[in-house]
């Protein structure tokens, strides 16, 4: 796994190393993902500039293998990341998202391979909630889509995998509904005072599962609220009701 991470972000600058319940938010991104079946080795893929040295002393305190490289050209970050531990496989997945799923992670990993394809996805169309996404490639799809990428979409490791045919594509479809609008990621302070609500309510939030998480917010109405809002603030990802939040989320 390649979890691409950086200090920089216009609305919350350097999120991922913010603490909640004394962990930084990079602690349990790799934390969970380091549960992934079938991911042997977890890399943190960071910036190779000054600001980002935090991130890299982290990953590293934590065990885990850190590859610099550049900023803004992304996709040649990850293939180099992935060249430098001789993998053949990569699951990509983001920094921002401290509940990363290592089940579906897994999922998407059998999935890619079941059906042999270049790349697999679990958001195509958005099925999970937002904040659970995660691709896996070949790398040798990376390296094709590396060749065939410029200019700015440089900064997007597989937008080229998605749209165009010459690459073969499945996706894991989820509980869709109005799962598909649960926000469970990082990217505004409204995000942060959810998550600092959250992370600690949890029994062990390296191991909580998206049921144990729908349960809390179900069962707290200033929590449900706060996710509420800030989904509604970026927009649902697909149309719902005006149901309460409670409401919307299945019983698993």
């Amino acid at each position: 796994m390649i979890v691409q991470a950086r200090m920089s972000s216009s609305r919350l600058p350097g999120k991922v190393m913010r603490r909640i319940a004394g962990r930084t938010i990079l602690d349990y991104v790799l934390a969970r993902c380091s549960r992934v079946p079938g991911a042997d080795r977890v890399v943190c893929a960071t910036v190779d500039a000054v600001d980002c040295d935090p991130i890299a002393d982290e990953a590293r305190r934590l065990g885990v293998v850190v590859f610099r490289g550049s900023e803004m050209d992304v996709i040649e970050r990850y293939r180099r990341a992935a060249e430098a531990v001789d993998a053949d496989t990569i699951m990509r997945v983001t920094s921002d998202c401290p509940l990363i799923d290592p089940s579906v992670c897994g999922a998407v990993l059998r999935l890619r391979s079941q059906r042999g394809t270049d790349y697999a996805c679990n958001n195509m169309p958005p099925s999970w909630p937002h904040g659970l996404d995660c691709e896996a490639f070949t790398l040798e799809a990376l390296k094709r889509a590396d060749a065939a990428t410029s200019g700015e979409d440089r900064e997007y490791p597989t937008r080229v995998m998605r749209s165009d045919l010459r690459w073969s594509k499945v996706s894991l479809q989820g509980p869709g509904s109005d799962w598909t609008n649960m926000r469970l990621t990082i990217d505004t302070p409204a995000d942060w005072a959810f998550f600092e609500a959250l992370l600690p309510r949890l029994s062990d939030p390296v191991t909580a599962t998206i049921a144990e998480i729908a349960s809390i917010v179900r069962g707290d109405p200033a929590l449900a609220k706060l996710v509420a809002n800030e989904t509604l603030h970026h927009g649902l990802r697909r149309e719902t009701s005006t149901v309460p939040y409670t409401e919307l989320l299945p019983a698993l």
